[in-house]
């Protein structure tokens, strides 16, 4: 019995890899490939439910957008104003420590071309582009399952962690600051899905030297579109930040729309609340149709289960796309379903694995 489920696991996990190559960037897989889905998976019905990114699909309300702001370079005093709102939301003390770009994925990039190369420990498995972009950079990275003792020029933080939603204490990563700093190195802490968890943030503790934190404009807010990631750090390093990005690093009606949804603490209160609500009607979903929920955010599940690549085979035949993992076939991340059809058609396709 054990043998024939091994067979046909191997056949499936063939299916599923056979068709990856449309959902690779630069060798690295990552979720939101429609296109690449849609390859794979052509008889699929339409539309395509995408919930493998962990974006808010529940989007900050678009505030109306100046026509200037389309037909003029941005100005200094808006993107001040969006540093000073960036500075206030995630706790750091100054906007002088706050640096914009677009998208945190680009700040990933730029970040090890502002030292030598040198050695990089990444806390793994996490997102891989902040290994590629170390290595890229002609650093030597190595990836640890430990903090402790990982000597190493910088290290790196996913914190919450993607995709299994971990988190390391404040009072842990500041010790790891504290260290890396005696040796002149950094501690990066990528906080893309620290929106959720503000209490685990070490943003208000940036003025420390050689603590960097990046945050996520788009995944809370749902606006993945517009392309806005924040650094934070001491303000020398800061200023080099804004220096290497260059001018109008924010699109004029990003600085509007940025600056309006990090001042709504209102909007941000009860959206947090919310998407908690969901991540746990999300867990009652998953756990009826026999799925065991490995961990998380409030913006995303992780599903660990030896049938997860059948399982991501039948949802990608109904339409819905997750995020799969190469160095854990049994895993599976699930973003937070909009509505009740899409709960619905989630349901039916797991059962169709889990309950046959």
């Amino acid at each position: 019995m054990n043998s024939g489920f091994g067979q046909k696991k191997g056949a499936i996990m063939a299916e599923t890899l056979a068709g990856t190559k449309g959902i690779l960037k630069g060798g690295i897989l990552h979720g939101g490939d429609l296109d690449g889905a849609r390859a794979m998976f052509p008889k699929a019905p339409e539309p395509w439910v995408d919930l493998s990114t962990g974006i808010n699909p529940w989007p900050y309300p678009l505030p109306p957008i100046p026509p200037d702001a389309w037909t003029r370079l941005p100005a200094r005093h808006a993107e001040s104003a969006l540093l000073e709102a960036a500075a206030a939301c995630y706790g750091a003390p100054s906007p002088d420590m706050a640096a914009a770009a677009s998208g945190s994925q680009a700040l990933i990039q730029l970040l090890p071309r502002l030292r030598a190369p040198g050695t990089v420990a990444v806390l793994g498995p996490t997102y891989a582009e902040h290994a590629a972009g170390w290595t890229g950079a002609g650093h030597r990275v190595t990836e640890v399952t430990s903090c402790d003792g990982a000597a190493a020029d910088v290290l790196i933080v996913v914190n919450p962690n993607n995709p299994d939603g971990r988190i390391l204490p404040v009072a842990e990563l500041l010790a790891l600051a504290e260290r890396q700093a005696a040796r002149g190195g950094w501690l990066v802490v990528d906080e893309a899905f620290a929106d959720v968890t503000p209490a685990a943030s070490v943003a208000a503790h940036v003025s420390r030297p050689g603590l960097v934190v990046l945050r996520s404009f788009g995944k809370f807010f749902g606006l993945a579109g517009l392309r806005l990631g924040i650094a934070l750090a001491e303000p020398a390093l800061a200023a080099a930040l804004r220096a290497a990005i260059g001018p109008w690093a924010v699109s004029g009606p990003g600085l509007t729309v940025a600056t309006a949804a990090l001042s709504d603490s209102a909007w941000i209160a009860a959206m947090r609340a919310r998407l908690h609500a969901e991540a746990e009607r999300l867990d009652r979903l998953l756990a009826e149709a026999g799925l065991t929920v490995a961990g998380g955010t409030s913006l995303f599940r992780l599903v660990c289960d030896p049938r997860a690549p059948q399982l991501y085979n039948a949802l990608g035949r109904a339409g819905i796309l997750v995020r799969r993992f190469d160095y854990r076939v049994d895993w599976l991340r699930l973003g937070l379903p909009e509505g009740e059809d899409v709960r619905e058609r989630l349901v039916a396709a797991c059962q169709t694995i889990t309950h046959p």
